[in-house]
């Protein structure tokens, strides 16, 4: 993000309106790739390749701002991969990491991985070190730590129905997976944080929170993300969960979550009332059915009617229900821009 954009992004936390009321996307490997006429396996293993399209992006969109901006990743391996899960890789197809817990007495023996050395993290963290630079002379700056949430690192670990099984079944094991994955998620943006010092944001993605009720949210959630969000002293503490988020919504501004992206299924009038408006919302028009495969106008009639279902437009920046999802054309952003002001 350039220095404008975090300064906006600062003042709409605080409460700030701004007209026409801003954009922002979440960007990173299921759109990125394509719109920038690449296959994914290249842009995950060409640190140029990835630079130059996420450059391409900033470029073509200067008005947007891009969440969390030169996102280092590779995927849902990143986090599972410093534990020693196995990663598939293909062409075209986002890679999937495979499972390393086949019992849940397995995790009495699971080891805290170090994000120094373990995994895809090292990769990560000199993609970022290569190009700061470039990124900086672009007017960019690197400004999230990020990582995948306690319960979405879990179920890779685990098998996601194995482990919302085990949240009933297994309690004590469900615990201790959740303390060793969540002290390796803190290890790990602490790492980041003392990388890049022009880190002052937080930027964790868990949909799995989406699958919880009440009660199992606030047993084997929430404390877990309290911890992460109270673990650096930053300013953006942003969460995405494009799941189910009417439990989580709540409980938001004790976590310490101050910008939200949430499922398209919610209105931003039910978030503004759920989090006391006291979030920042990150949406919220629907990600496949109209920003990817609409037409033109029907992403701009979508976000009018997003708009119009509010009178309070204050924090707000208006999205998808989600990260940008696959096959979203530079029309439909276009589109998207122009139905805002």
């Amino acid at each position: 993000m350039t220095s404008k954009q975090w300064e906006k992004l600062m003042a709409v936390l605080n409460g700030q309106v701004f007209e026409p009321v801003p954009v922002g996307f979440i960007i990173d490997s299921p759109w990125l790739p394509g719109w920038a006429g690449m296959s994914i396996i290249d842009y995950f293993s060409s640190e140029q390749m990835w630079f130059e399209a996420n450059l391409k992006a900033v470029r073509q969109f200067p008005d947007i701002m891009f969440l969390p901006g030169f996102w280092s990743e590779f995927g849902m391996c990143t986090e599972p991969s410093a534990f020693g899960a196995k990663c598939s890789w293909q062409e075209n197809e986002l890679p999937y990491a495979d499972k390393i817990i086949t019992d849940i007495q397995d995790v009495h023996s699971l080891c805290k991985p170090n994000p120094k050395t373990d995994g895809l993290l090292p990769f990560v963290l000199n993609r970022l070190k290569h190009y700061q630079g470039r990124i900086e002379q672009a007017g960019h700056a690197i400004r999230f730590a990020v990582s995948r949430g306690p319960l979405n690192v879990a179920s890779f670990l685990a098998g996601s129905t194995e482990f919302l099984m085990a949240i009933r079944t297994n309690p004590d094991e469900t615990r201790k997976l959740l303390g060793i994955v969540t002290d390796f998620i803190i290890d790990w943006l602490e790492l980041q944080a003392r990388t890049f010092p022009s880190i002052d944001g937080i930027f964790i993605l868990d949909d799995i929170v989406g699958f919880l009720g009440e009660e199992d949210f606030k047993e084997s959630a929430l404390p877990y993300l309290r911890r992460i969000f109270q673990s650096l002293d930053v300013t953006v503490k942003f969460f995405h969960n494009d799941a189910p988020g009417l439990i989580c919504a709540p409980y938001l501004p004790q976590i310490g979550v101050n910008l939200f992206n949430f499922s398209f299924q919610h209105t931003l009038g039910r978030m503004k009332e759920l989090t006391n408006n006291a979030v920042t919302l990150l949406g919220n028009i629907p990600t496949v059915d109209v920003l990817a495969a609409g037409a033109p106008e029907d992403v701009q009639n979508s976000v009018k009617s997003a708009l119009e279902s509010i009178s309070d437009k204050s924090r707000i920046i208006l999205s998808c229900g989600g990260g940008m999802p696959p096959g979203v054309s530079t029309e439909n952003i276009e589109a998207f821009l122009s139905a805002t002001g």
